[in-house]
């Protein structure tokens, strides 16, 4: 087993970076004696390589992939998934034609669920954007069937008790003078939060519209389009998380 130096890494993240496959995918060709580095076939799990080895996966040399950062205003009725066996419409449809990189959502957004999602092919940062620690702020808009007293605002304010623990926003308010029509923002990043946060309260959410995602938003950015995140984005983007 190589050992890890300034500058190396895991060869099945290296694979991975190049866009090969996933890093558990790639543990398993690792096994199968598919990947060799330069010249040698590598069949050990925690292998290091370096900048200059030469990596190939069945024959086929590899190198990295271009980093790419995209920014889509997903309407309804596609699921965040790379694939789907029941042949549903997937976000993936709404971009990987224009790309040749394998790239992959960060974060989901339900089916019925609109509004920012960010694609990437760059792990580190899409870890981070995720992981719980790092409290990366979402903002939506939520139309919902009845008008919302201030009472139930001031309470969801608190902190409300759902099955999975406790639900806190950073910051809710009314979008407009119907009082069916809120707007909040979060950090959570559990399954469906906002639609079981306001059925607590025996509210349907009626629609649900992602407007906000760290610093980024959807201005000048309409439904089913997308757009490269400009160089000062990704730099504030990594800076901040």
């Amino acid at each position: 087993m190589s050992i890890k130096t300034k500058n190396k890494v895991r060869l099945n993240k290296f694979i991975a970076i190049c866009g090969v496959c996933s890093r558990r995918k790639a543990d398993e060709m690792i096994q199968q004696g598919l990947v060799m580095v330069n010249k040698k076939t590598i069949t050990q799990l925690g292998y290091y390589v370096d900048p200059n080895d030469i990596v190939c996966v069945r024959g086929k040399k590899i190198k990295p992939e271009k980093k790419q950062y995209i920014l889509l205003n997903k309407p309804k009725g596609y699921i965040t998934t790379l694939s789907d066996e029941k042949n549903r419409k997937t976000v993936m449809c709404l971009i990987n034609s224009s790309f040749n990189e394998r790239l992959f959502p960060v974060g989901r957004l339900d089916k019925d669920t609109t509004g920012l999602l960010l694609f990437t092919n760059d792990g580190d940062i899409a870890k981070k954007l995720t992981h719980p620690k790092y409290e990366v702020k979402k903002s939506y808009n939520v139309s919902l069937n009845k008008q919302v007293p201030l009472l139930v605002l001031e309470n969801i304010k608190k902190g409300v008790q759902l099955d999975d623990g406790i639900m806190r926003v950073d910051s809710i308010d009314y979008l407009d003078d119907s009082k069916r029509n809120i707007t909040l923002t979060i950090h959570s990043g559990k399954n469906r939060v906002i639609r079981r946060l306001f059925e607590h309260f025996s509210f349907d959410v009626k629609k649900l519209d992602r407007v906000g995602y760290s610093f980024l938003t959807k201005k000048n950015l309409r439904q089913a389009n997308w757009r490269l995140l400009t160089p000062q984005e990704i730099k504030k983007l990594k800076k901040n998380h």
